[in-house]
């Protein structure tokens, strides 16, 4: 007897605590070098393992005996941000999969996963087939009540086979509308729109640990909008989505930094205004969170339609002399264009002799230029403003760390911000070719400090 409960003990740590894998195949697997697992948290990614992709497109990793169960990311290639899947562990099972650059994610095993796949791929069958049925203009209800009745029992399966599962949390909260009678078109969006976030705890860890609800948001804010009044959509949506999230601070704050990253990126003013703002100012000054603060203050100091942020330079008189003088303090033209370039950017030197021939065409009184430039070599840059006399030439000294270009969100150079006489900011060019477009129809329409407002 003692050495049979001795062989049990023996054996009870590698039935508890078995380690399992995660067995993948790329294709096409050439384009394939290496894949890294990361665990996906409210707040960052943690590193788990890596492996190298074998020549076949094979890999395989271990999870380790304290694996945390929830959702985690394969990356596959840089920038991360992009080239990534994610995919469910719970820790109970062996992992195997397939990625195609075409086909995408497929598993050969791995109950919550193949349940999963299993789940999205039907509710995408049923809504071609209630999308198919709004296209084809009837009015069956009893086709209608078909189709619907099929989505009810196919969720509650879903639900009830999942029971016990991580997934089981997903599938809740994706938990589809349906109506209890035929509605049309209008009304069945409406309904959608309404009922999009009644299923979703915001406050739920399975849910916040993965990219659920940074999907499901931005899904919501971009997709439900009146192409007529797109701002005005976003912001609503904005609104609804603040309100569903309720009394989450650290996903509310997650949440709102990325739509309003989204916008800002997109360049639309209007609405990364509008989040930054109402909402996501007063979380970042509660966090202290400075860098974010700085952010989103200089991204609307730096906006179509506010007075370009003020900075010191030293210009010389009449007399030749050296002074102290401030952007505020020009005048005698009723555009001014501030330039941000660098000494190194190629394509900075590309365009600024293209930009000095353009404005040897105009007069002072149409179009003054101040050239500051991002740059760390100050002898470099004194050799080629003199390539430039008719600009007015700051050393932004630092490069990326440099107060001007903070003060004006400059990311990349070449930049233009063109100004009225007021030193309002009415226009950023993309490039040079844009730059001379929008000044001419300034100039053209004789209306100095006006221009037409820059579609989002």
């Amino acid at each position: 007897m003692t050495k049979k409960i001795l062989f049990l003990l023996a054996l009870l740590p590698s039935v508890l605590f078995a380690q399992h894998t995660i067995k993948g195949t790329f294709s096409p697997a050439e384009e394939f070098k290496f894949a890294f697992l990361y665990h996906v948290t409210v707040e960052t990614s943690i590193f788990v393992t890596n492996a190298d992709v074998a020549e076949d497109g094979t890999f395989e990793m271990k999870l380790s005996e304290d694996a945390v169960p929830g959702t985690y990311r394969i990356v596959y290639a840089q920038p991360q941000d992009q080239y990534n899947f994610d995919f469910i562990v719970n820790n109970k099972e062996d992992i195997e999969l397939k990625f195609d650059l075409e086909t995408g994610l497929t598993f050969d095993k791995s109950g919550e996963n193949k349940l999963y796949s299993s789940y999205n791929r039907s509710l995408d069958l049923i809504n071609k087939s209630i999308r198919n049925f709004y296209n084809s203009g009837k009015e069956d209800t009893s086709g209608y009540s078909k189709i619907f009745n099929i989505l009810e029992n196919t969720q509650q399966e879903f639900e009830k086979a999942s029971k016990g599962m991580i997934v089981n949390t997903f599938i809740k909260a994706k938990r589809p509308y349906v109506p209890e009678t035929f509605e049309d078109v209008p009304t069945f969006s409406s309904h959608i729109k309404s009922n999009y976030f009644k299923n979703i705890d915001f406050g739920n860890e399975t849910l916040q640990n993965s990219n659920f609800l940074i999907k499901t948001v931005l899904d919501y804010v971009i997709g439900f909008i009146d192409p007529n009044n797109a701002n005005a959509s976003y912001t609503e949506n904005v609104d609804t989505v603040v309100k569903a999230i309720g009394e989450n601070p650290k996903i509310k704050s997650i949440l709102l930094e990325i739509l309003w990253n989204q916008f800002a990126v997109e360049e639309n003013e209007v609405v990364a205004n509008y989040i930054g703002s109402n909402y996501l100012l007063d979380i970042a000054r509660a966090n202290n969170d400075n860098e974010l603060i700085n952010r989103i203050t200089y991204f609307k100091n730096a906006s179509i339609g506010n007075t370009a942020p003020d900075f010191e330079f030293e210009i010389k008189d009449e007399d030749e002399k050296t002074k102290t003088s401030r952007l505020s303090a020009l005048d005698g033209s009723n555009n001014y264009l501030i330039f941000f370039w660098s000494t190194t950017c190629s394509h900075c030197l590309k365009e600024i002799p293209l930009l000095k021939d353009f404005i040897k065409t105009k007069t002072k009184e149409e179009i003054q230029v101040v050239a500051i430039a991002l740059d760390d070599d100050k002898y470099r840059w004194k050799n080629m403003t003199y390539d430039y006399p008719d600009f007015i030439h700051v050393f932004g000294e630092g490069k990326w760390d440099n107060p001007i270009g903070d003060q004006y969100n400059v990311s990349g150079t070449p930049s233009y911000f063109i100004l009225d006489a007021n030193k309002k900011i009415i226009s950023k060019p993309y490039d040079i070719g844009a730059f001379k477009k929008e000044l001419n129809s300034l100039i053209k329409a004789n209306k100095p400090g006006l221009y037409p407002e820059r579609k989002q």
